[in-house]
């Protein structure tokens, strides 16, 4: 019996009820809470630090540039490892691979806080707290598709917990801002420890419902060709202010490389041993646009992000705390729009939501650029990082529900990994991209010039979103599982 076939099992141990009150309502706020909090802190890591640039950079003796590879090595080892995550996770278990993520995060949490120089920094921020993450976060996506089997159940689940992930990716100027003030910019690393700890706990309580499979193959030539082709491409962005000649040669090198591991796959797939990622994951366009669309709404998002906190606080002279408070706008626009993600689902389709989202988004980064040289006030940025915020707070949970739909249960631990995947590789390539502009002057000229880059992004995101088909997507039968609690 299928875990999607057993709606009625309530027991605390089986797929959510879809419908009720009272315990049912519960119990799921209980599963909820340390999956949608995982995605939480995991985000806030990923933008926490950019109003920490001048603060980090002086008390450990480097650059704006410093900390914006930091940054972006944290954001590309999630990309480069979240596909093997995902695999590992139905190997070892989701909810074993989910608490093992959640410990080596916040060991580097830790570590990070304690940082003598740059190099510690890179180990327990970049490296620990992103190989930490690459192994919670497909347990997060893969349990959620289980245990919510209803389309509007799982919307709404997925909603929460994509607004979580966009209120972190907001609130981490804020935050990050308010701690660094008050305390320091090593406190917002304890912060992040503390709270991986209350998820602990609260994950005790959560039940995976389909067994461990440790027959599974995992596919170690694939896993290192997949991720050193990633990170290439990303170095190669890196490298496009300091020598073109570089960048041309490591961007090649990674195309090279990705073309490698997707014959690698195939190769391994006419043998019939188990690849790293099926080819036919790839062959879904419905699948295929959405994940186009989750790259470039992350890639938009931390774009801005990187390049609004530089520019405030280096050019106008903000501290941390006046950049978190302008970023408050942006927060308060993905609540509003992730929050309302159950009831837009029932009204308009997820191809019009992305559609709107996208739509909203490259006119907030419009009125950032009319703003540029108008006005030096510091609510003169509100208004284009409120509008981004409700874009992309908008099409999140949609562009998630769209991919992990195209499939059945059995392809839940790959899809996660490559979705989430091709979600953090925007993050880094807009942090690097969009960086990489603005760190060679950060002034008002380079400014403008990378919102317009991302502005054009945004609106390649909606044409990729305009070709989605207007009805939901069905994912294909999968044969029987056996029921994990007969």
């Amino acid at each position: 019996m299928s875990v999607a076939s057993t709606p009625e099992a309530a027991d605390g141990r089986g797929p959510v009820p879809e419908a009720g009150t009272g315990p049912d309502r519960s119990r799921q706020r209980r599963i909820l809470a340390p999956l949608a909090l995982a995605q939480f802190i995991c985000s806030f890591a990923g933008s926490n630090m950019n109003v920490m640039i001048q603060d980090i950079s002086k008390d450990l003796d480097t650059t704006v540039q410093g900390v914006q590879t930091a940054i972006t090595i944290f954001l590309l080892v999630m990309a480069a490892l979240m596909i093997p995550g995902g695999i590992l996770a139905d190997r070892y278990g989701r909810k074993r691979c989910l608490v093992v993520g959640l410990s080596i995060y916040g060991v580097g949490a830790l570590i990070s806080a304690a940082s003598p120089g740059l190099g510690v920094l890179i180990l327990g921020n970049s490296i620990l707290e992103g190989i930490g993450t690459a192994l919670l976060i497909p347990p997060v996506y893969i349990l959620t598709t289980l245990l919510f089997t209803e389309v509007t159940g799982r919307a709404k689940a997925f909603g929460t917990i994509m607004a979580f992930a966009g209120i972190g990716a907001a609130m981490g100027p804020l935050l990050g801002g308010l701690i660094t003030s008050a305390i320091s910019w090593r406190a917002a690393f304890v912060f992040q420890a503390l709270v991986v700890a209350v998820i602990i706990v609260l994950s005790r309580k959560l039940e995976d419902p389909l067994p461990a499979d440790p027959s599974l193959d995992f596919d170690t030539v694939g896993a290192i060709l997949s991720a050193t082709g990633l990170v290439l491409v990303v170095c190669g962005i890196l490298a496009a202010d300091d020598n073109l000649w570089l960048m041309g040669g490591l961007l090649l090198a990674g195309a090279l490389v990705l073309v490698a591991f997707f014959r690698w796959i195939r190769r391994r797939e006419r043998a019939g041993a188990q690849p790293l990622l099926t080819t036919s994951l790839f062959r879904n366009r419905t699948s295929n646009l959405g994940l186009i669309t989750q790259h470039t709404q992350w890639l938009v998002l931390m774009g801005v992000s990187f390049v609004v906190a530089a520019y405030l606080q280096v050019v106008r002279g903000y501290n941390a705390i006046d950049t978190g408070i302008i970023f408050t706008a942006s927060t308060v626009g993905l609540l509003i729009s992730s929050l309302g993600a159950g009831r837009f689902a029932k009204r308009r389709s997820q191809r019009t939501l992305i559609m709107a989202g996208f739509t909203v988004t490259v006119c907030g980064i419009g009125v950032l650029l009319a703003v540029a040289n108008a006005s030096s006030k510091a609510w003169a940025s509100t208004p284009g990082l409120l509008l981004i915020g409700l874009g992309v707070g908008l099409m999140l949970t949609p562009s998630v529900n769209v991919v992990q739909s195209s499939f059945s249960e059995d392809m839940q631990g790959e899809i996660s990994g490559l979705s989430r995947s091709v979600s953090n590789l925007g993050s880094s390539v807009g942090t690097a991209l969009a960086g990489t502009i603005l760190v060679a002057d950060p002034s008002a000229g380079p400014y403008a010039v990378s919102l317009m880059v991302l502005a054009v992004i945004g609106l390649g995101g909606l044409g990729a979103a305009a070709r989605l088909p207007r009805t939901s997507p069905v994912p294909a039968a999968a044969p029987p599982a056996p029921d994990p609690h007969p």
